[in-house]
């Protein structure tokens, strides 16, 4: 052991003496004090062998959990009992216009500074939000005596309550056998000692983990010994879900979801060392995740779980995954089935039958109703009519079956819907929601057809297509759907006129492009020489020209000519000749309809374009034909 916790050992040894022997006037001699010195030096470095490091998810090593940690933020548990409407979340939502489903940014409290100042605290938190992060962590910061973070001398005992399996539940005894394995003497003495003159601080990890045939009797055991030693300190945690304010005596607190400072930290402390610091890889970690583009990975990132996800997968490539389907697809499966698994916690069947490739249908389901109608937010009877439903025409479920024990199971083992207010329910994530709504629809043919036909101009419904894209083996059926669908738009009247003209123009085009490539850089040529200011059309041709900006920037990944913006400058400047000068005043003699298509029609090819770059396989012949037909005069 280094100075610093040689030091913390000494502290640690004098508080155990002068609890356990001088407050009591009783002689120690020192051989006992060099033995209790000896037990702290074991107790802190087992302390940090086994609860200060982490290891989750596939890590090749184990982290040191101080060098990573990000403090918490706190919420009072009214936060999470509001009253309000679905009609007042989902309008909350749309006016914050940010894709966290989280809508309880007011009065956060740091972690540290709410483990201070209450004796009795619960800490409640969904699946992987880091409730157990945070007792170890306040164990440690204990265990650093004054020069922690800890406000007052106790000695943390951190007990992780899935053991608890036994027919006897007794926590005392669990406490002595913390300071028994570490050799300390009489360790029946001091625990006795320090629980009467309140020096120890006993850290209560996973309520929602104990083996429900024992939950009752540990709620009474430990609510019990809490009552009976009050002068101590106490943490508990437990998943939300699964907590029914147990232990009256304790202020019951929310850990909320990691804001956007919070996950800079986490990214900046997870990649640390020299050659990371070098090459400048947290922030260019941070600059990938918060690319407009990256939106829905960077939601994931609020949950400290798929934080720790994210950085895995950027530190093993130093990017993300081409195919977010599969990174998604991960990142479902951590909350289903891997966190429990890793965790070594034994869950019960949610219901006979129900296996997690089921369950996965059920939520997809759902996922599907809600998301094309609509809705984050949705009630708690809505979800149970729902299961019932699902249960009773999947598995021949009796239609009287407790649809709301069924939810309850889901909420504690799963995580992925979340009570945000009172029986008011949401996904965990929009991207969750996106995702699963991808999966219901990616393997059928019909309901390709009428998600294009309905949706293909739709921006809420673009990560969905990206993700189906990503899903199915081949992405030809849903590329040939939407070029047919986009076609519809420009089929007839000026705007096929228009497609000659620009056929004409880009075929003229002496660079080594593909004719496609020709053509978007043709269109963003003539684009970028419109400027509406005014007029009823401007709205139109705003989106018209963001979206050429779209396909300049797709046609630059294309490009290998290492002068690639000469290139492109040159080409843009070529916008003083006759037919250029005509067709920019053509473009102005749209009509409304006219105008209001050619943008859907831009829109659509954008999408099918990120669809090809999103797929996992296209065939080259389907992708030759649709290159051959976009922005072009031989449409459907």
């Amino acid at each position: 052991m280094d100075a610093f916790w040689t030091a913390a050992a000494q502290n640690l040894a004098n508080l155990i003496i002068k609890t356990g022997w001088e407050m009591i006037g009783r002689d120690i001699g020192k051989p006992i004090k060099q033995q209790i010195f000896k037990a702290s030096r074991r107790y802190i470095q087992n302390y940090r062998t086994r609860h200060g490091q982490l290891k989750v998810l596939g890590m090749g090593k184990p982290a040191s959990l101080e060098s990573i940690y990000t403090d918490v933020q706190i919420l009072n548990s009214e936060e999470i009992q509001r009253l309000e409407t679905i009609a007042d979340l989902e309008k909350l939502y749309r006016q914050r216009d940010e894709r966290s489903l989280d809508t309880t940014l007011q009065n956060r409290k740091s972690g540290i500074e709410v483990a201070n100042t209450e004796r009795y605290l619960t800490v409640l938190g969904g699946p992987g939000m880091g409730k157990s992060t945070f007792l170890r962590k306040i164990g440690l910061e204990t265990l650093k005596g004054r020069k922690g973070e800890i406000n007052y001398k106790c000695i943390p005992v951190f007990l992780e309550l899935k053991r608890l399996d036994a027919e006897r539940i007794d926590i005392e005894s669990l406490v002595i056998n913390e300071l028994s394995i570490c050799g300390y003497p009489e360790p029946e003495f001091i625990t006795r000692n320090a629980l009467r003159q309140g020096y120890l601080l006993v850290l209560l990890d996973g309520l929602d983990e104990v083996p429900a045939e024992n939950l009752t009797k540990a709620i009474w055991e430990i609510h019990d010994f809490i009552d009976k030693y009050s002068r101590n300190r106490f943490i508990a945690s437990c998943r939300t879900a699964a907590y029914h304010g147990y232990f009256k005596r304790c202020t019951d607190v929310v850990i909320a979801a990691f804001g956007d400072d919070q996950i800079k930290k986490f990214i900046a402390n997870w990649f640390q060392d020299e050659r990371d610091k070098e090459a400048d890889t947290p922030e260019r970690c941070w600059e990938l995740l918060t690319r407009p583009a990256n939106a829905a990975a960077f939601e994931l990132a609020h949950t400290p779980l798929l934080l720790t996800f994210l950085c895995l997968v950027y530190g093993r490539s130093q990017n993300l995954p081409d195919s977010r389907s599969t990174l998604y697809h991960k990142a479902l499966d951590i909350l289903l089935e891997e966190w429990a698994a890793e965790k070594r916690i034994q869950r019960s069947q949610i219901y006979q039958g129900l296996h997690t490739d089921l369950e996965k249908a059920l939520l997809s389901e759902m996922a599907f109703k809600t998301f094309s109608e609509d809705k984050l937010f949705f009630s708690k009877r809505a979800i149970i009519n729902h299961i019932t439903k699902f249960l009773t025409s999947t598995l021949k479920a009796p239609e009287h079956l407790n649809g709301e024990a069924i939810l309850h199971a889901m909420e504690v083992q799963q995580g992925i819907l979340v009570e945000r207010a009172e029986n008011v329910y949401s996904f965990s994530h929009v991207t969750i929601q996106e995702f699963l709504t991808a999966r219901y629809i990616a393997y059928s043919h019909q309901r390709l057809k009428v998600l294009v036909a309905m949706h293909l101009t739709d921006d809420r419904w673009h990560e969905v297509f990206l993700l189906i894209a990503g899903l199915c083996d081949s992405a030809d059926d849903l590329l040939l759907l939407m070029e047919k669908q986009a076609s519809k738009y420009i089929s007839g009247g000026n705007l096929k006129d228009l497609f000659s003209v620009l056929g004409r123009l880009s075929a003229g085009i002496q660079l080594n492009f593909s004719p496609l490539a020709n053509r978007i850089l043709t269109t963003g040529s003539i684009l970028k020489g419109v400027n509406f200011t005014t007029g009823k059309y401007y709205l139109a041709s705003k989106r018209i020209i963001e979206l050429a900006e779209i396909f300049n920037s797709d046609i630059k990944k294309l490009i290998n000519d290492y002068e690639k913006d000469v290139v492109l400058n040159q080409l843009f400047n070529l916008n003083r000749t006759t037919e250029l000068t005509a067709i920019r005043r053509d473009i102005k003699k749209l009509t409304q309809k006219e105008v209001s298509d050619f943008c859907h029609y831009l829109t659509a090819i954008s999408i099918i374009l990120k669809c090809k770059q999103a797929s996992v396989s296209v065939s080259k012949r389907v992708w030759n034909d649709i290159e051959m037909r976009m922005l072009a005069e031989q449409v459907y």
